[in-house]
């Protein structure tokens, strides 16, 4: 195939308030200063970004990463990309993190399929499974199944473009939904088995339940960002979790199947949780082959990702899940609580550790971000469903102010904001009660609602936990802020139309005197 569309060349990475970019002008463009897409994509293209970065120049300590800087790093990974220009075409006879070899199965499956085929109708059956399989509108790193029930446009299939193709690739590797959508019914690149009904584990970094957490700290400008979450050889070291040290990038030394001695080592890697290789795939001008790739380990079995957010005081690890119900701002004191001395830790997150640790000495303010998918799991098959969504927080900390005294007024702010958002559930459910009718649901639907008028004031919230008489009194406005939202969304859900209403609705609605006159 000729090779074509190379990444470090062509527009293809979304940026915010400029459009499509190149890998060229991520790394030669320090104005850039947010990447775009979803969550999910954001999170794989930062990974790629970091993956490029370690292979280009890993400093040894954290002094040699001072000294090398985000320009520096940005000039030694420009280098590295002109240097490996021939690894980065989407097309062509080494395609960038796609495997060849995948058609050539496919293909001998349709034969073999065909020599048993009796009916015209079996036999225009068989060719159609030999085809590339529909990518659909490209938007989550799955493909749509036969069934599918069409919700929202995220779900249509489009006419995807070579962009949203690199994209898809790129995203794919590390959170493809786990399922039975890969090609079965032959054997794979190391000859294994594939029945009828194969069913593919899920990608590393979404895992392999409900979908995982992942955790960054950011500056506000793309290169910045990649010097902040690099790690050098010492945190590798330290850490441990890797037997195979840093490794290189899949596009360096692809594998030939998903058990030969270059996936092997690969697994064990650093760069492994950077880009994975969850998928052997390839892409084509119908659509995609799209096989099972590598099979990594969970969490409990040894698999560590530094963005991930996890408990090791168990006898297993655990992580943080994606929960749309409770997004992540509303557990920034747990994300932080490592800055508390003395404090226990349960859930803690590397790179947000490091990311603090690098930056409270040097910035004057910086940003917590946070960002993950929500699925459904259901007989081997991952999907969104539902309630499922993107969650998805940005929340920016004031160097000057973070300490014990910030840290504490933050922990009583959220801990009486929780308890106004339980008094308010309580107090819904109290009147549907009063009128012998059903309101779980309904008082659930509140306090959701009380949640997101909060989101737009968190912001403002973190800034006033400043241990001054400014500080206390922006939290006595918010807090009188707060207490109204208590009071508009119980009227919402409960109205006092009737007699019976209005009784129950005098006698139920909330009392925030308390939480007002508490001394902040």
């Amino acid at each position: 195939m000729e090779n074509r569309f190379n990444l470090i060349d062509e527009p293809w990475i979304p940026v915010a308030d400029v459009g499509r970019v190149s890998l060229k002008d991520i790394f030669t463009h320090p104005e850039y200063r947010a990447l775009g897409g979803n969550p999910l994509q954001k999170i794989a293209l930062t990974k790629l970004l970091l993956a490029i970065a370690q292979a280009a120049c890993t400093p040894q300590d954290e002094a040699a990463w001072k000294a090398l800087g985000w320009q520096g790093l940005a000039e030694r990974c420009w280098d590295y990309l002109q240097h490996w220009h021939a690894r980065f075409y989407l097309y062509g006879e080494r395609p960038f993190l796609q495997m060849p070899a995948v058609k050539t199965l496919v293909q001998a499956r349709t034969k073999n399929r065909l020599q048993s085929a009796k009916t015209p109708g079996k036999i225009s059956e068989i060719d159609a499974s030999g085809l590339p399989k529909p990518m659909g509108a490209g938007f989550y790193p799955d493909l749509p199944s036969d069934n599918n029930t069409m919700l929202s446009h995220t779900l249509f299939e489009k006419e995807l473009t070579d962009a949203d193709r690199a994209l898809f690739i790129i995203t794919l590797m590390n959170f493809a939904f786990g399922g039975k959508r890969v090609e079965a019914d032959m054997d794979s690149l190391a000859g294994v088995a594939m029945g009828n009904r194969y069913t593919a584990s899920a990608g590393p970094s979404l895992g392999g339940w409900t979908g995982q957490l992942h955790c960054f700290t950011v500056d506000g400008l793309i290169q910045e960002d990649i010097w902040i979450n690099i790690l050098t050889f010492q945190d590798i070291n330290k850490l441990n979790r890797w037997p195979q040290g840093l490794g290189v990038p899949p596009w360096e030394n692809m594998p030939t199947s998903e058990l030969d001695a270059i996936a092997t080592k690969h697994k064990e890697t650093y760069q492994a949780c950077l880009v994975a290789l969850s998928r052997f795939a390839l892409l084509s001008e119908r659509g995609i082959y799209y096989l099972d790739g590598l099979s990594y380990p969970s969490i409990k079995n040894g698999w560590y990702e530094p963005s991930l957010i996890l408990n090791n005081t168990g006898k297993t690890i655990s992580v943080k899940y994606v929960d749309p119900e409770k997004r992540p701002w509303r557990e920034l004191q747990s994300l932080l609580s490592f800055m508390e001395q003395g404090g226990a830790t349960s859930f803690e997150c590397f790179a947000l550790k490091r990311g603090i640790e690098r930056l409270r000495d040097h910035r004057d303010k910086f940003a917590i971000w946070c960002a993950g998918l929500k699925v459904s799991a259901n007989s081997g098959d991952q999907s969104v469903k539902q309630s499922d969504d993107f969650v998805e927080s940005l929340v920016w900390l004031h160097s000057d102010t973070l300490g014990q005294f910030w840290f504490g007024h933050l922990k009583t702010e959220m801990a009486d904001l929780d308890g106004l958002a339980k008094t308010l559930y309580g107090r819904v459910l109290g009147y549907f009660r009063e009128q012998k009718s059903e309101g779980d649901r309904l008082a659930a639907q509140s306090s959701h609602l009380f949640w997101q008028l909060c989101e737009r004031d968190f912001q403002s919230l973190v800034n006033a936990c400043e241990p001054d008489e400014e500080g206390r009194q922006q939290r006595r406005t918010l807090r009188n802020r707060f207490a109204r939202y208590v009071q508009q969304v119980y009227d919402r859900f409960c109205p006092r139309e009737t007699a019976r209403q209005l009784d129950a609705w005098a006698k139920c609605r909330p009392n925030t005197a308390k939480y007002l006159q508490q001394e902040v």
